[in-house]
């Protein structure tokens, strides 16, 4: 799955448009190194991302095409 579906699948990120634009910046880490939009994500990649001066830093353990609000924490878990 690209990496921006998956942080709006996930509700990391609300929107795809600004998943895909916190990617263009170079706020998104995937496994220490900076990522694209288009990058696949797999199950036990390690997710980083700043917003500001806050970091999130996640492992991928399921992927999902969709999910409800209550299943999308299931999908990662914070490190």
């Amino acid at each position: 799955m690209r990496l921006d579906k998956y942080l709006k699948v996930t509700r990391l990120i609300k929107r795809r448009t600004v998943a895909n634009e916190a990617c263009d910046a170079g706020r998104v880490l995937v496994n220490g190194k900076e990522a694209k939009a288009s990058v696949k994500v797999k199950i036990g990649d390690v997710i980083e991302i700043h917003f500001g001066t806050k970091s999130v830093k996640v492992e991928v353990l399921a992927i999902q095409d969709t999910s409800k609000k209550e299943e999308a924490k299931d999908l990662y878990r914070y490190i």
